[in-house]
């Protein structure tokens, strides 16, 4: 169980140091009833990354009843790293190109509690960066062949600890009050005006990282 958590912790924190996944969170703050809408897209973000990565374990471990060899999770990782970095390159080509804000995160301001919660899932299955990292940690901890209980206290762990750069803002809003909002609003503009560049080193660390695990299966 131990290997399985050390393998899946890089992807979690990748996940947890995307501005993605940051911004959105402090965005909620500002919105009038911040209290209930980030609590709200907090839950609705722990579920997203924990079904994810369950679907993903359970699909590891259904090829794995068909696949006679154990060579499949190291090629996938492959795959992975090699997608990962693909998007990390992009990510750093374009990152002098001014984009203007997604339109998801236009409307942030007027999100409610309870249209945060289905909002927060599907930002967590529909982001192509986020699901390739949850599912190369569901993959692998598929093929690690742990136990039931084992197998979920590790997505147990990944989930948590992708998602504490949205539950730390959020407990400290909770407990700090509007005294937070400050360093938050720098917060978010630095990650606004610094967002390809920190997605494309988060993306090519481990881009690398699933590279050199799979070659070591693999040789």
């Amino acid at each position: 169980m131990g290997e399985a958590v050390a393998a899946v912790l890089p992807l979690a924190l990748a996940i947890a140091a995307s501005p993605f996944t940051i911004i959105p969170a402090i965005l909620l703050l500002l919105t009038p009833r911040a209290a209930a809408t980030s609590t709200s897209f907090l839950a609705g973000w722990l579920l997203g990354l924990a079904a994810t990565a369950t679907a993903f374990t359970l699909l590891s471990a259904l090829i794995e009843g068909f696949e006679e060899t154990p060579t499949w999770a190291s090629w996938t990782r492959l795959a992975l790293g090699a997608v990962l970095l693909a998007l990390a390159v992009r990510q750093w080509i374009q990152r002098s190109t001014p984009k203007p804000p997604p339109a998801w995160m236009q409307s942030i301001s007027a999100m409610t509690p309870s249209r945060a919660f289905p909002f927060a899932i599907l930002l967590a299955v529909a982001n192509p960066k986020v699901l390739l990292l949850t599912a190369a940690a569901g993959l692998g901890i598929g093929a690690a062949e742990l136990g039931t209980a084992a197998a979920a206290s590790v997505i147990v762990v990944f989930t948590i600890v992708s998602a504490c750069s949205v539950a730390v803002p959020v407990v400290a809003y909770l407990v700090l009050g509007a005294r937070i909002l400050g360093p938050l609003e720098r917060a978010r503009d630095w990650l606004l005006a610094n967002n390809a560049i920190v997605m494309s080193i988060v993306l090519a660390v481990i881009g690398l990282s699933l590279l050199a695990t799979g070659l070591g299966d693999l040789l």
